[in-house]
């Protein structure tokens, strides 16, 4: 019984840090790629 408690709440708590990298690596991708287009647009490419 206490081993199905402890093997719950250890995949509990690796399906979240799982979907928190997930959603950290997007945001990332999201703030790259505004940054290139600042950075295009600042070079009069493309505005």
């Amino acid at each position: 019984m206490m081993v199905r408690k402890i093997f719950a709440v250890f995949a509990l708590s690796s399906s979240l840090a799982l979907a928190a990298c997930n959603t950290i690596a997007g945001a990332g991708e999201d703030v790259e790629s505004v940054g290139d287009a600042v950075e295009d647009c600042a070079e009069g490419v493309d505005c």
